[in-house]
This record gives C-alpha cells, structure tokens and sequence, in this order.
C-alpha cells in the first residue's frame, strides 16, 4: 500500500512559497492609480509629498491596484504617530468596502529627479521590515511638463542592503561585495494596465483628432528653465561630492602619517630589544595595544559619496536627454521655416 504524502499547514506552505519566490520583474499599476499619482503630485508641486501604494504580489510582478496619499502637516505636530494612525484608518476603510488594503510600498514626488537620498533608504529599510517585496513609485512633475511620463519603479538592491544593515561601507567590504555606485538601486519596468471596460470607455472618449496636448508640450523650444535648474543643482552635487573627497584625503593624511608613526615606535623597540637580548633581559612585544599610535583610524562611510555620484550621473543623464531633444526640435522647426 502506498504511503499518503505528509500533509502541510497553510504556514508550511506560505514559508516554502516565500522562500522560493521569483525576483520580481515587473511593476503592473493600473490606469487609474497613475492618474491618482500624478493628479496628487502636480497639485502640490513644488511642494514634496508621498502616497501609499496598495495591491497584491503575485509571484514575479507586483500589482499595484489603489493609492492614497499621506496629508501634509506641519511641522510642529506628531507627523509619525499621526501618519500611522492614518494609514491604518484609511487601509480599515478599504478593508470595509472590500477593496485591495496590502501595502507593496509607497509614491512620491520629486523635483528634477533629486530622490537619492539617505531618507530614502531608511524609508525602505524600514518598509522591509515588515513587507517581503515593496517599491517605490517616483514621480517628477518637473520632468514631465516636457512631453514625458516621469514616473519609475525603484528598490533597493539584496548586496546594498545587507551592506546597510551592517553599516558596512568602507572600501574592503565594498570590494568584497563588488558593490559600485549604481548597484545601489534598482529600476523595475513599469506596464500600465487597464481593464477591458476601461479601455473601451477610454476609445470612446478619444478625440477625433490624434494630436494631444502632451504632443504639443514635446514641441516647445524654450528649456532654458529645466536646463538652468539642473546645472544648478549639478553645481550643488559636485560640491558635495568634493567635500566627500576632502573627507577621503584627510583620512588617508592621517592614515600614512599613523602608518609611518607605527615604523618609528617599532624600529625604536626593535632596537631596545636588541640591547635588553644582549644584557640578557627579556624581550618587550613589539606592539603595544595601550599606544594610541596603534589605534586603528575609523574609515569615513561611502555611502554619502555613492548617493552623490548617482545623483549627479541622474542630472547629467537628464542634460543629455533635453538637451539632444532640444536640438532635435530646433533643426525640425528650421527645416519648416525653408
């Protein structure tokens, strides 16, 4: 007779489910959750908010299904114990009229792509905690009144964040881990979906003209603005990212200034170990734990100097793409002109 299978309990299987999990490839939100963003975020702007993100993860896509967005306060109120105890009001109302209240993380806005933050990762790290997989939806306004769809999916990567958890960013264990600059976030492809009810109300409300009003915003000349702020905040970054040098060069000064204190004291002991072996005395160690000179120096973090170089690579990279669309829009408009 065969023997039956042993059974398994729902926790059983959710932890071998979990543990196998596939990594996740694709943000799937729906239309109306963009729209939710994008209307809460330019309402706002310049001014900085944030959202929940709800919906369901789903082997190697994570739906996003609803949103709603944290309210402003100011500063002299309880903004953490307050926005908790919002959160979960919000998500006991949802659960009441039966609509989807699992976080997959949270939205926000940004001004001219300057989101890489430390605020951003401890916002993540502290998402982790609780929740397997989540994301975060950014969203620049800025960027988008130039014809585009500024919106991108991040999380961090699994090396960066062991390496955070054990505050480990010197440049061994960054070596170790063959950790650079960009491997500290990752971007997830988007897919807006629809359902089939929405899209064919969607068809019906499309103009019989096939010219929209984000086409005509692809058309302006004028970028001086967007060209302007961005230098300037580039500006910005290189002078934080040279005082993160100045930071690297003074510890290395004093490391080589310990380094060749170290020879001295040890050439000097060496020699006096010499004179006590020849009186026939007892040898002294050769280091000395209790001098200072042996004090190993703490190694400035790298992280401050990461975030940096990816937020300057993120301003150059949008220079580069106004600027090419740019002249692409001038030499179409001279070749109507003749």
């Amino acid at each position: 007779m065969a023997t039956a299978a042993p059974s398994r309990s729902f926790l059983q299987v959710a932890a071998t489910e979990e543990a196998v999990a596939p990594p996740l490839r694709v943000v799937q939100i729906e239309g109306l959750v963009v729209l939710k963003i994008i209307k809460h975020c330019t309402e706002f702007s310049p001014a900085l908010v944030t959202g929940q993100l709800l919906g369901l993860d789903v082997g190697s896509v994570l739906e996003v299904t609803n949103c709603f967005p944290f309210p402003m306060r100011e500063e002299d109120e309880e903004i953490e114990a307050d926005g908790a105890n919002y959160q979960l009001e919000m998500m006991r109302c949802l659960r009441e009229v039966n609509v989807d209240n699992n976080t997959v993380g949270w939205y926000q806005s940004t001004l001219l792509g300057s989101f890489q933050t430390v605020e951003l990762i401890e916002t993540f790290m502290n998402y982790q905690e609780n929740i397997r997989r989540c994301v975060c939806i950014i969203y620049d306004p800025s960027k988008s009144n130039q014809g585009v769809l500024a919106l991108k999916a991040l999380k961090l990567s699994d090396s960066f964040m062991e390496l955070y958890r054990n505050n480990d960013f010197n440049g061994e264990k960054l070596r170790e881990k063959n950790l650079t600059w960009v491997d500290i976030f990752e971007e997830i492809p988007i897919k807006v979906s629809n359902s089939a009810l929405v899209s064919a109300f969607m068809t019906e409300l499309e103009p019989d003209s096939p010219v929209t009003q984000s086409d005509y915003d692809r058309l302006q000349l004028s970028t001086n603005p967007f060209m302007e702020r961005n230098m300037e905040f580039l500006i910005e970054c290189m002078d934080d990212l040279s005082m993160e040098q100045q930071k690297f060069q003074f510890y290395y000064r004093n490391l080589s200034r310990q380094q060749a204190q170290q020879q001295t004291w040890l050439q000097k002991r060496r020699s006096e170990n010499m004179a006590r072996k020849a009186a026939g005395e007892e040898a002294l160690p050769e280091e000395d734990p209790s001098n200072p000179i042996f004090k190993p120096l703490p190694e400035p973090s790298r992280l401050d100097s990461f975030l940096i170089t990816n937020q300057v690579s993120n301003y150059c990279n949008q220079i580069n793409s106004v600027a090419g669309q740019s002249f692409s829009r001038l030499y179409l408009m001279k070749a109507l002109h003749e």
